[in-house]
C-alpha cells in the first residue's frame, strides 16, 4: 500500500505540472470583446488559484484528496468555479456502470472461450476464437462504435418498428448456432451430426415461432422457461463440481428449484411491482434458503451442496427477472419507439414503472458495453487459452489422471483453478485501463462520463477535471491490485503462507 500511495503521489504530480503547462487558461478571455473582461479574469483567477505558483496551487489540491481518508473530500472547483465533487459524482457514476459490466461480461465470455478453445485445441472452434480475437484486438475503437451505432442502433430501430425474420436468415442464424454447439460439444462423427442436426431444427423451429406470434415486440418467457432455465443451472452446477451421481447435491438443486416456484407465488407482487430494494431483499431471502436446503440436504457434500443451491437459487432470480424485462418491453416501446439511443447515457426526464425504467437505463449501455467488452474479450481469451494450455501439460495433471480422475474433476479441480492465476493480473490492470480507454467510446457516444471531464478539462487547460479523472482511475487501479493479490491467495493456498 505504501508504494502504490507514493506511486500515486508521483503520478499526480507528474500529470499535474504537464496539465498547468499545455496551453493558456486566459487565452480565451484575453482575446474577448466583453465589457467585463477584467471581472471575468479576475473570477477565472481567483477560481483556479491563478494568483500563486503552481506547487502551491498543487499542495491545495493535494490538501483537499487527502480529506478523503475522512470521507470529506474537495477536489476544488473548475475555472468556472462549479464544483469538481458534484461533477465528478455524476461523471463516475456513468463511466464505472459502463466500466464495471463491460468488465463483467469479458471475463464471463473471454475466459469461457478460452477454456473451451484450450480444450478443443487446433479444432474448427479453436481456430474461429482465434481468428476473432486477433479480428477483435486490432479493430479501432471509434471504428468499432460507429459500426455499432450504424447496424446495432440506426437499423434495429428501423427493423423493430414492423420487426420479422426471412427464411433465409433464419436458416443462417440456426445454421450457425448449429455449427457453433457442435463444435463446443464436439465428439464423434456421429455425436457432432446428431446435434448439430437437432439444434439447426429447433432454434430453426424457435425463431419461426416467435416471428409469428409477434415475440421480438411482445416477448416473455412465462413460468415454464424460468423452471427451466432454473433446473439446466443446477444441472450443469451439480455435473461441474461433483458429476450427477452424486444424487445429495443433485436434490439439493431440484429442492432449490421447488423452493424457488414456491417463491415466486409468494412475491409475487413484488415481483411484479419491481424496486431495487425489493429485488435484493428477495434475492437475499432466495440465497439464505438455498443455503439452509444445500446444508441439509448435502450430506458429506454439504459444503458444495450450499454452493450449487446458492447458484440454482441465483439462476433462478435472474430467470425472473429477465422474465419481467421481457414482458415491459412492448411498454417501453410504446414511450421510445426507437429504443437504442446513439447518443447520451439514458433519457432525460423518463418517468415509468420500475421495469420500464431498466430498460431505458440498461438499453443506453448496450452499444458502448459492447464495444468496451469486445476489446477486452480478445486479450481474456487468448490468455486464458494460453495459460490453460501451459496448467494442462503439467505434472500434476498428469498425475490426476493418471489417478483416474474425471476429466472433468482434472479440468476444473486442478487445471483451471491455477490456470485462472495470470488472469487476475489482468483483469485488475485492464479495468483501470478500460476507464481510460473509455475516452473514446464516451466521446462516439456522447456520454457525459469520465471522459467528457477529462478532455474539457485538457480543452480548456483545467487541472481540477483531469487531476478528478487520475483521482478515480489511480485508485481504481490500486484497487483492483489489491483484490487480486487477495484472489491470488484464494485460487492458490500457498500464498497464503
Amino acid at each position: 500500500m505504501g508504494i502504490s500511495a507514493l506511486v500515486l503521489l508521483l503520478g499526480s504530480v507528474f500529470l499535474y505540472v504537464l496539465a498547468i503547462n499545455s496551453g493558456d487558461p486566459l487565452e480565451d478571455l484575453r482575446e474577448t470583446r466583453a465589457e467585463n473582461r477584467e471581472q471575468l479574469i479576475e473570477a477565472r483567477i481567483r477560481n483556479m488559484n491563478l494568483d500563486v505558483p503552481w506547487y502551491q496551487r498543487y499542495w491545495i489540491w493535494l490538501v483537499g484528496v487527502s480529506k478523503c481518508f475522512v470521507l470529506a473530500c474537495d477536489l476544488g472547483t473548475d475555472r468556472d468555479g462549479r464544483n469538481i465533487n458534484t461533477l465528478l459524482i455524476s461523471a463516475a457514476e456513468a463511466t464505472l456502470r459502463l466500466v464495471t459490466l463491460a468488465t463483467i461480461l469479458a471475463i464471463i465470455i473471454g475466459v469461457t472461450l478460452g477454456i473451451l478453445a484450450a480444450i478443443r485445441q487446433y479444432s474448427g472452434f479453436d481456430y474461429v476464437v482465434t481468428f476473432a480475437a486477433f479480428l477483435f484486438f486490432s479493430l479501432p475503437v471509434f471504428w468499432v462504435a460507429v459500426l455499432l451505432k450504424e447496424y446495432g442502433a440506426i437499423r434495429f430501430n428501423n427493423w423493430i418498428a414492423d420487426p420479422s425474420v426471412s427464411w433465409t436468415a433464419t436458416a443462417v442464424i440456426a445454421v450457425l448456432v448449429g455449427v457453433t454447439l457442435t463444435s463446443i460439444i464436439g465428439g464423434d462423427r456421429r455425436r457432432q451430426l446428431l446435434t448439430g442436426v437437432a439444434t439447426t431444427l429447433f432454434v430453426f423451429l424457435a425463431v419461426t415461432y416467435f416471428d409469428s406470434v409477434g415475440w421480438w415486440r411482445r416477448p416473455a418467457l412465462g413460468l415454464g422457461l424460468v423452471i427451466l432455465m432454473a433446473l439446466a443451472a443446477g444441472v450443469v452446477l451439480t455435473s461441474l463440481t461433483t458429476g450427477l451421481r452424486n444424487r445429495r447435491v443433485l436434490y439439493s438443486a431440484l429442492a432449490t428449484v421447488g423452493a424457488g416456484i414456491v417463491g415466486y407465488f409468494i412475491f409475487q407482487g413484488w415481483i411484479v411491482e419491481g424496486g431495487y430494494g425489493r429485488l435484493l431483499l428477495m434475492y437475499l431471502i432466495s440465497v439464505a434458503v438455498a443455503a439452509v436446503i444445500g446444508w441439509v440436504l448435502g450430506g458429506w457434500d454439504r459444503g458444495v451442496a450450499t454452493w450449487v443451491s446458492i447458484g440454482t437459487a441465483s439462476a433462478f432470480a435472474l430467470a425472473v427477472s429477465l422474465d419481467q424485462l421481457l414482458r415491459h418491453w412492448s411498454g417501453f416501446l410504446e414511450r421510445e419507439p426507437r429504443p437504442i439511443s446513439t447518443i447520451g447515457s439514458g433519457s432525460p426526464n423518463f418517468e415509468g414503472p420500475f421495469w420500464t425504467g431498466v430498460w431505458d437505463w440498461g438499453v443506453q449501455l448496450i452499444l458502448p458495453t459492447l464495444v468496451l467488452t469486445v476489446i477486452s474479450l480478445a486479450s481474456y481469451s487468448r490468455y486464458t487459452r494460453s495459460s490453460m494450455l501451459e496448467t494442462i501439460g503439467q505434472d500434476y495433471v498428469r498425475t490426476a489422471r493418471s489417478k483416474g480422475l474425471s476429466e472433468r474433476v482434472v479440468m476444473t479441480k486442478h487445471a483451471l483453478r491455477n490456470a485462472l492465476i495470470p488472469i487476475t493480473t489482468i483483469v485488475a490492470f485492464d479495468f483501470a485501463n478500460l476507464i481510460s480507454g473509455a475516452v473514446v467510446t464516451e466521446t462516439v457516444f456522447g456520454w457525459q462520463g469520465m471522459g467528457a471531464l477529462f478532455i474539457r478539462g485538457l480543452n480548456l487547460v483545467d487541472p481540477a477535471p483531469i487531476m478528478a479523472f487520475y483521482v478515480v482511475t489511480g485508485t481504481a487501479a490500486v484497487l483492483m491490485n489489491m483484490m487480486a493479490d487477495i484472489t491470488y491467495a484464494f485460487l492458490d493456498p500457498r500464498i497464503r503462507r
